[in-house]
């Protein structure tokens, strides 16, 4: 402490100027650590045999991990070019059945589930289709490529009493359900206010995936994979940069900004926001497409039964300057902060003193001497020996085993469920409540005004 500082302090009394001035009281204490453990674990291994539906990067990514799980194999691929099907009887097997028609497979008595890992465009036709034909369904975020095709995906799912989830796994991640468990206790006091994030810095992290050099209309079924979209002719940069799109995907939004949500309301227990207002922008990646490169999203979360009200601000960014990336959330309350990566969380406390301060940036210091003794008086008289300003608590860090996979979470819960007859937290109706206001952020670009949304009957208002 400088001797200017001393003397500041020895003028307007000692510790309560400096907490008036908001400086903290820091712990010296290095942070507590604590290493978390699942509680998610398989239940009695009987065989289900998976199908899977679009053999692309994430249908490679979820069929691996699907089968760490003890009783799953699979026993059907289906995929619109020749080459991923070639691969797949190379990697699981020569006898494998594959398939460019979806349905086919589906008809398929030995297929239990189907992990549907096509472009978004096609997750509302093939999921209907998949519970109508009596499999249980794995789908991959977001649920819907336009907010206004989740309800039917609802209405099939309740219709076939089949299972349903969705496949963001931030739903199932330690890291989120061990935080959720920090944020109800109360500890960082009431939410006011969260920050979320995803952001990515190199070409593949933007999508610029790469293409095979025999991908041609003899290879690609590139009719079929245009299903419903406008009629173009082939080009194979659509085809396997589908996400660049906006008649084939849902931009950083539905793809990144749906991971937030999920872990949001997974964590508060919330419905969703009223009102959404974002801005984006296509800024480097100038390739062709025309999904933006950066989008910010501001949102409303309303008071309901399980939690007061909070705001929300979100962001992807494909063209992250700074050379980090990553992903992270932070929840604010009125007493603390929960920062969240992917696989860990750390936790940081205030304990604010009940007298208000005085001096430094304040009032105190316009008053003339006289006053300044008569208010130092009353100040004692009224507040005693009562601390003021705020002091920090030891940061506490949580965070997940070495090797430990929130895929492999989701899909277990996902199985589990199958086996047991049971529910899932990430359902249809969870699953369009996480994917509309996300995809709310697109149309609030495109119309220029905040979108206003019903997160309880899941629709669009005005």
């Amino acid at each position: 402490m400088t001797n200017q500082r001393r003397k500041f302090l020895k003028k307007v009394g000692g510790s309560l100027a400096l907490a008036g001035l908001g400086t903290a009281f820091e712990a010296a204490a290095r942070p507590e650590s604590t290493t978390l453990s699942s509680n998610i674990k398989p239940s009695a291994n009987d065989r289900i045999r998976i199908g899977l539906i679009g053999a692309g990067i994430i249908g490679h990514y979820d069929t691996d991990t699907a089968l760490k799980v003890v009783g799953v194999e699979l026993v059907a691929v289906c995929d619109l070019y020749t080459g991923r099907l070639e691969y797949a009887k190379e990697k699981w097997g020569k006898d494998m059945f594959t398939t460019r028609d979806y349905r086919e497979l589906l008809e398929r008595e030995d297929v239990d589930a189907v992990l549907i890992c096509t472009p978004d465009h096609w997750h509302q036709r093939i999921a209907i289709d998949a519970l109508k034909a009596g499999k249980h369904v794995y789908c991959e975020k977001p649920m819907v490529q336009k907010i206004e095709e989740g309800q039917a995906i609802i209405d099939a799912q309740k219709e076939s009493k089949k299972v349903f989830q969705v496949g963001s796994q931030r739903a199932s991640a330690l890291a989120v359900l061990e935080a959720k468990k920090v944020l109800q206790s109360g500890m960082i006091g009431e939410l006011t206010y969260v920050q979320a994030f995803c952001d990515r810095s190199d070409a593949r992290g933007a999508w610029q995936y790469s293409i095979p050099r025999d991908a041609s209309p003899e290879t690609v079924d590139f009719d079929t994979f245009l299903g419903d979209a406008p009629k173009v002719p082939f080009d194979a940069t659509r085809f396997f940069r589908w996400r660049n799109y906006k008649d084939y995907g849902t931009g950083a939004a539905g793809d990144l900004i749906v991971h937030l949500l999920t872990g949001i309301h997974t964590m508060t227990d919330s419905l969703g926001p009223t009102r959404i207002f974002s801005l984006g922008d296509l800024k480097f990646w100038q390739d062709g497409r025309e999904a933006y490169d950066v989008i910010n999203a501001l949102m409303d979360y309303p008071a309901s039964e399980k939690h007061k009200s909070f705001q929300v601000y979100t962001r992807a960014n494909l063209a992250d300057g700074e050379g980090k990336g990553g992903f992270g959330m932070k929840m604010y309350g009125t007493e603390g902060v929960i920062d969240i990566g992917w696989h860990e969380f750390k936790v940081s406390t205030v304990k604010r003193g009940k007298a208000p301060g005085f001096g430094g940036y304040d009032a105190f210091e316009s008053f003339s001497r006289p006053q300044k003794i008569e208010f130092q008086k009353w100040y004692k008289e009224t507040y005693g020996t009562e601390q003021s300003g705020y002091q920090i608590g030891r940061q506490k860090v949580y965070s997940a085993p070495i090797g430990y996979d929130d895929r492999l979470d989701h899909l277990v819960v996902f199985f589990n469920a199958v086996r047991n007859n049971t529910e899932v937290l990430e359902d249809a109706s969870f699953g369009l409540r996480a994917a509309a206001p996300s995809l709310a952020c697109n149309l609030s670009v495109e119309q220029g005004k905040p979108i206003h949304w019903d997160p309880v009957g899941m629709k669009l208002v005005g």
